[in-house]
């Protein structure tokens, strides 16, 4: 069976069970109103309106949808008109919705019956579902509220979610997988390590970084930047916001409604918080005329963008309305596009690996709807120039029709975490949209005027994103050169303090970040403490040492290390930090 039939068993598979659901729900709870009930990604939901339920029912429902199961040997169908559908839904306002919207659009309306349950469904399903339904390899998840149709102006549901696998042991490694998701939730460990915070009285989604959280984030920017200063990017610096005639001449402010705007009390102007930074670049470009002999113009900028996202879809760092990004933008000649395009994978390879991070490179091109802009015929170009560059660059690469931002086809990087999940961070972009629409121009060598190709790249993309990402992955065991505390100096007691300090001071000043822990606690809780704090590396200072003039070094990834000079011990940290190894 190819891939793409195993998929659809298995969505078939989940559908089905949605269907299961809806029947052990309206037997035990007759009144409840069914609305809509999909396969998803690891299972299923249903959503019921009059259904008062909690957690604690649920063991209850999964008992009677196993009991169910054995009696459904078949899903059988029947077209019917509306009026018949409307006749069978009429005390069902939701169905009847659906039943509307599906009439006035000229599709076939279709019931699907199992058992004894009816529903109102387009179909994929299992045909023996008691066959090839596995009774251990479902189960019922949580109880959430969702709004009907996904509108918060509707009213609010309760979603029952299951998860649905072919097999047991699929679905208990799924649950294991969930279980240690859970203990690397970077909002759980950006507590526990103190790196950020979110302050109600600031809002939900602007985060606020801690010390130890801003070395984090400062130390992920400042080595995109010294990447991107090798390959010839400059650094600039654009305001917050802007004038809401600037994102409608870029392209941007229709495609952005989650827009913060900014009214001003002397001028009739809106303004808006900027959503992204490509149309400000674009302003630096336009101030002066160009010659082709200067092109490729590079801009970097790491700053903040600002969308409005909805409260119920914020999550911790992964999903803000404050957004950094290690922004930049080339204007370049055509000609200039692959090699441009070819820098930019080099310092994705580059900062990836110091991340012992692994990824793999969606094509995101145009599809055949009409949310793009610009001519098909230089898409298809641009869509080939970067192919040919992924091609050379021996990237694994997938293609996602469909994918591509509205002014144009790009690389996006999905990184593949410790847990085998995917997201999607690094991006390269190619844009013939916003130089047209700003008017951008270069003398070409001919004394012509010339439009210049726009190229849009992030490495690390949103920083907050990433590090969401990032915690998640190292479990907050970061390398050695991103540590907020790169080593921890413990002296075991009173009378070590001095030399201690002399140790903790010497390594500051060879820019090693540095705790010295003298409090009054016994050397077993400060070693807990460095351990639970996971700091890469520290000392244990006693008379040994100071006899020996030496220091013992312990690490939390390999253990007792052995006894240092000072200075060998500098010369170690330094070639980790300075190799990022």
């Amino acid at each position: 069976m190819s891939k793409e039939n195993k998929e659809d068993n298995l969505n078939n598979l989940r559908h089905s069970l949605a269907h299961l659901l809806a029947a052990a729900v309206l037997d035990i709870y007759p009144k409840a109103l069914p609305t809509i009930g999909p396969a998803i990604e690891n299972g299923f939901y249903y959503d019921f309106d009059n259904l008062e339920i909690s957690d604690k029912d649920l063991p209850k429902i999964e008992q009677k949808m196993r009991e169910i199961l054995k009696s459904w040997k078949e899903f059988s169908h029947k077209e019917v008109s509306a009026a018949e559908a409307n006749k069978i839904y009429k005390g069902n306002p939701y169905k009847l919705e659906l039943i509307s919207e599906i009439d006035s659009k000229g599709e076939k309306i279709t019931l699907y019956t199992a058992g004894d349950f009816t529903d109102l469904c387009r179909g994929g399903h299992l045909e023996n579902p008691s066959k090839e339904i596995k009774s251990d390899a479902f189960k019922l998840d949580r109880i959430a509220g969702a709004y009907w149709r996904g509108n918060e102006k509707n009213k609010m549901l309760n979603r029952i979610y299951g998860l649905a696998f072919k097999t047991k042991d699929e679905l208990k490694s799924y649950e294991t997988g969930q279980e240690e998701a859970k203990k690397r939730d970077h909002r759980k460990l950006g507590k526990d390590l103190d790196l950020f915070t979110i302050s109600e009285l600031v809002g939900g989604g602007l985060p606020l970084f801690t010390p130890k959280g801003t070395v984090l984030r400062e130390m992920l920017a400042s080595y995109s930047q010294e990447l991107q200063a090798m390959y010839g990017f400059e650094r600039v610096w654009t305001p917050h916001m802007a004038r809401t005639e600037l994102y409608k001449h870029s392209g941007h402010f229709d495609k952005y409604p989650e827009r913060f705007e900014v009214t001003s009390a002397e001028s009739t102007d809106v303004f808006m918080l900027k959503p992204m930074n490509c149309p400000h670049h674009a302003q630096l470009f336009a101030r002066k005329p160009w010659s082709y002999r200067e092109l490729p113009v590079r801009y970097m900028e790491n700053t903040t963008n600002y969308r409005d996202e909805k409260h119920g879809e914020l999550h911790g760092l992964s999903r803000v309305r404050s957004l950094s990004q290690d922004d930049g933008h080339i204007f370049c000649q055509e000609t200039h596009i692959e090699e441009e395009f070819r820098n930019i994978i080099r310092m994705v390879k580059k900062l990836y690996k110091a991340l012992g991070l692994q990824f793999y490179v969606r094509l995101s091109f145009r599809d055949d709807s009409d949310k793009f802009l610009g001519d098909a015929n230089i898409w298809k170009r641009a869509e080939s120039m970067i192919a040919k560059v992924a091609a050379d660059e021996k990237l694994e690469t997938v293609i996602g029709l469909g994918e591509a931002a509205f002014y144009g086809p790009k690389l996006d990087f999905l990184v593949k975490d410790a847990l085998g999940r995917e997201w999607q961070c690094a991006t390269i972009q190619l844009d013939f949209v916003q130089p047209e629409r700003f008017g951008l121009s270069y003398t070409d060598s001919d004394g012509k005027e010339k439009r210049p190709v726009m190229i849009h790249k992030a490495l690390l993309g949103s920083i907050e994103r990433f590090i969401s990402v990032y915690i998640e992955h190292t479990n907050g065991n970061f390398p050695l050169w991103l540590s907020p505390v790169q080593i921890k100096v413990i002296p075991i007691r009173e009378n070590h303090n001095a030399f201690a300090k002399e140790i903790s001071d010497a390594l500051k000043n060879n820019g090693v970040r540095v705790k010295l822990d003298d409090s009054d606690e016994g050397l077993g809780k400060k070693v807990r403490a460095a351990k639970v704090d996971k700091i890469p590396y520290w000392l244990v200072i006693g008379d040994k040492e100071m006899a020996e003039g030496k220091v013992t070094l312990e690490s939390r990834d390999k253990g007792k290390i052995g006894e240092f000079t000072l200075e060998s011990l500098k010369q170690l940290l330094k070639k980790e930090i300075d190799e990022k190894i």
